[in-house]
């Protein structure tokens, strides 16, 4: 039997089918079938219908169609025999024999792409819609000759515009005096997309300059995105603001915690509070070694009397901040290690054996007061500590 179906311009598909009817071989096939997917009856007649119909990819979408009892509208993508694609609407029906039995179906179907563009389109349209009017955002379509051809956004009530206000302008005339304004919109003319960031009367704007090109590759126009981005700014210079006066009153409590004291002339002291790690130990022998240099220091003492803990590193930076001290002609001088401490070092087999160690600030003073009396330095014996 041979179904003939009208010429329209979505033709009725009707095809016939038969064995396994959940992967049924194709039996008959209606003229309207061969207008749309392409085939002649005798090139399919036999096939699988999922076979036949379904692209590369496309069996998962076109199975629950061979599984499904009949009635409702099932949609899915069809391959044609040229390798198109097109979206069909089956209804399937099945058919009884005279035993009563589910032996045949009959799959009518119709090309819907049209109707699926026009769905996607208004989609498409909604969300613009959706976007333009809510967002603080401007979108403008320059045609290939530089005329603008589209231009909405809430965005241009920020600078006093309305919708479509510049429609029809070119900006070869609009930016005739200042051409500079305009590097963006011309280079994604030219086919070359860019991002900037920029300012106009208070306000933040980041712009997108989007090259639209045509079904050979060529320029075919631009289309121009500005998002105010005021807030985002003002957020990002006062989270900067913030950072810096976290990173000031870090410097502060660093400093306050590891105060470099001229405690006598050209005698320096450093106490230490606390946990001792090795960053901070890197910062504390760069500013010790540089108050040294400045005050001219003959001794530098590092007053361990408070600190809790030490890490192994920190350990052997204390060592090597001695020695750095002697490189600059002043003594260092160790106070009021704790047992702990002590035992860190003697555990990582530091040698100490040229390094001076006290038991506590006021022996370390009394140390370097004798040191310079016996040197005769001037002020050294009138103004020492008594003992």
């Amino acid at each position: 039997m041979q179904w003939h179906a009208p010429r329209t311009a979505a033709p009725l598909a009707l095809i016939e089918v038969s064995g396994d009817l959940g992967d049924p071989v194709i039996a008959e096939w209606s003229c309207g079938a061969e207008l749309l997917f392409g085939y002649t009856a005798a090139e399919v007649v036999g096939r699988s219908l999922a076979g036949a119909l379904a692209g590369p990819g496309d069996l998962e979408g076109f199975r629950p169609l061979a599984g499904d009892e009949g009635g409702a509208p099932h949609r899915c993508e069809c391959a044609r025999k040229d390798g198109s694609r097109v979206v069909v609407e089956w209804i399937k029906k099945r058919v009884r024999d005279e035993h009563g039995q589910k032996t045949r179906a009959l799959y009518v179907g119709q090309d819907i792409s049209a109707r699926s563009e026009e769905a996607k389109l208004r989609e498409e349209r909604l969300l613009l819609r959706a976007v333009l009017e809510n967002l603080s955002i401007t979108v403008c379509r320059f045609d290939r000759e530089g005329v603008i051809t589209f231009q909405e956004g809430k965005g241009l009530s920020v600078i006093g515009m309305k919708p479509g206000q510049l429609v029809g302008a070119n900006v070869h005339v609009l930016y005739a005096s200042h051409r500079e304004g305009a590097e963006g919109i011309l280079q994604a003319l030219a086919g070359n997309a860019s991002h900037s960031v920029y300012e106009v009367r208070g306000t933040a704007w980041e712009t997108w300059h989007i090259p639209v090109r045509d079904d050979r590759g060529k320029p075919d126009g631009m289309i121009n995105i500005t998002l105010d981005a005021s807030d985002a700014s003002r957020r990002e210079l006062e989270l900067r603001a913030k950072l810096e006066l976290i990173e000031r009153q870090q410097k502060v409590i660093r400093d306050l915690s590891t105060p470099i004291i001229e405690v006598w002339d050209k005698v320096l002291t450093l106490p230490m509070v606390g946990v001792v790690d090795s960053l901070r130990i890197a910062e504390v022998m760069d500013n010790l070694l540089q108050a040294v240099v400045n005050k001219d220091a003959r001794f530098a003492i590092l007053d361990l009397t408070g600190v809790d803990a030490v890490d192994t590193r920190t350990a052997g930076y204390l060592i090597e901040l001695i020695k750095a001290i002697r490189l600059l002609g002043a003594e260092g001088i160790i106070t009021g290690i704790r047992s702990n401490v002590a035992q860190t070092m003697i555990a990582l087999g530091l040698d100490l054996s040229g390094v001076t160690t006290v038991g506590n600030l006021r022996a370390g003073l009394k140390l370097c007061m004798r040191r310079m009396a016996a040197a005769g330095e001037a002020g050294a014996a009138g103004g020492a500590p008594a003992k």
